[in-house]
């Protein structure tokens, strides 16, 4: 039997393309840079920068996006076995703005439905997922059909073995038209229902204020954790902005440690480092409040870059920042290059530097 993952993720992909000026609407950019994204994406490919084994579970169109999807996974060393093609839908792609320190508009163009969304249960290899060290699934995943009954069957499947982390990521604009957590939907797929059969399943929740909310209808940060252990996980990691970042075991152990310094460039991207970082930690077996204060430190370096995925820090980035106490300022984002860039003699990904577009 082939070596188990370290970790496999399952939902979102797409193409990011953000402005390679920051400060001004969109309409004011002329050129971009193009990045790998989508929130599962992304924490594949921070696990993967910390030395960790990796693949993701997701679909594109069948299109030169989707193409490019699987080049820069490869880049990352991420393992696409299980990114597939949809005729029917274009690989999504994903627009924003940039006005640090903490507004950031996402425009999200996957209509008529995201490929991401047409994963099937039988098209799961589910003797990985049961192996894998760590499954990490996401919210947007259970938006719709058939994506929701695969993820729902990927977590039966795992059976709590390992660690299988729910990333509430808490996106209603995803959702059927006027899905409200605690409302009734004609299809079923009302929110705080479907969140509470992933978290039956699950053994590790995160998730910031407005999501912990979502899924148990708390969002003080105490409560919020207390509603997420009653609701089966083991770990409740809830994520308080300025305030730092609360993590509560089952057992009893608790770490509550405040944000790194950082001069913000993009926040968007954050969350996945500090989600992929989160991952690193506890298959390190590292105590709760070193997880923690680790998850923090890759987030904020993430924080002070402009892209998300190509941003994500390598360990010896990590480890600096946790010893410096603050994140160092960033270089300029790079001129728009005429030209694919060399591949760096470090053994690096070269996915690092943004491609730009005009």
């Amino acid at each position: 039997m082939p070596e188990p993952y370290d970790v496999i993720t399952m939902g979102r992909i797409g193409v990011d393309l953000y402005p390679l000026r920051t400060g001004v609407p969109l309409a004011q950019v002329d050129t971009f840079g193009k990045f790998l994204g989508g929130s599962a994406t992304n924490v594949a490919v921070a696990a993967a920068r910390l030395g960790r084994r990796t693949a993701v579970i997701t679909r594109t169109g069948r299109d030169p996006f989707g193409d490019y999807l699987h080049q820069a996974l490869r880049e990352f060393e991420v393992d696409d076995r299980w990114v597939t093609a949809v005729d029917e839908y274009p690989t999504p792609v994903t627009f924003c703005e940039v006005f640090p320190p903490d507004d950031f508009p996402l425009y999200f163009y996957r209509l008529p439905k995201a490929p991401d969304l047409e994963i099937r249960p039988d098209e799961l290899d589910l003797d990985a997922i049961r192996s894998a060290r760590i499954f990490w699934m996401t919210g947007t995943g259970l938006c719709a059909e058939p994506s929701r009954t695969a993820t729902l069957a990927a977590l039966e499947a795992r059976g709590k073995s390992g660690i299988t982390v729910f990333d509430l990521d808490w996106r209603p604009m995803f959702w059927p038209d006027g899905a409200q957590p605690g409302g009734a939907e004609p299809d079923g797929a009302e929110p705080r229902a479907v969140y509470a059969r992933a978290l039956r399943h699950a053994t590790v929740a995160v998730g910031n204020l407005d999501e912990c909310e979502v899924a148990v209808g708390e969002r003080e940060p105490h409560a919020a954790a207390r509603a997420l252990l009653a609701a089966g996980v083991e770990l409740a990691v809830v994520k308080q902005g300025p305030k730092g970042v609360l993590a509560v075991h089952r057992d009893g152990t608790r770490a509550e440690v405040p944000p790194v310094p950082v001069d913000v460039v993009n926040g968007l991207g954050a969350g996945d480092a500090f989600g992929g970082a989160l991952c690193h930690g506890l298959l390190a077996g590292w105590d709760l409040e070193r997880v923690m204060r680790y998850a923090n430190a890759a987030g904020a370096i993430v924080a002070g870059r402009l892209a998300c995925s190509s941003a994500m820090p390598y360990d010896d980035e990590v480890a600096r920042t946790l010893a410096d106490g603050r994140v160092p300022a960033e270089d300029p984002p790079p001129e728009p290059a005429t030209a694919p860039s060399t591949t760096p003699s470090t053994g690096r990904s070269s996915a690092r530097s943004p491609e730009a577009l005009s």
